[in-house]
């Protein structure tokens, strides 16, 4: 729950998702749910030559399973705090 926890809190921001076929879109994260599947408001595709297929979408549903990394913005990582959850996470796994 904790990458759930830290993407809602992205809510509003601009993301850059990359697909595991490759394609990569930036976009403002709308929602996200518990299974990470995103969606994503003004859409643009980083390599609009090698899919030109993308330049019309707005808008889309990037399912969790097909995501390979996303990139928050700089601003919005404050690594401490993520330390400081990972930690209280896997005490209470035990």
């Amino acid at each position: 729950m904790l990458f759930y926890s830290f993407f809602k809190t992205l809510v509003g921001k601009q993301i850059t998702v990359e697909l595991k076929n490759d394609l990569e879109i930036r976009g403002t994260l709308v929602s996200v749910d518990q299974y990470l599947n995103i969606k994503l408001e003004s859409v643009s595709v980083l390599d609009e030559e090698k899919y030109p297929h993308m330049k019309s979408v707005r808008d889309c549903f990037v399912r969790g399973s097909v995501v390979r990394y996303v990139q928050p913005p700089e601003e919005s990582v404050d690594v401490d705090i993520l330390h400081d959850a990972t930690r209280r996470e896997a005490r209470s796994a035990v």
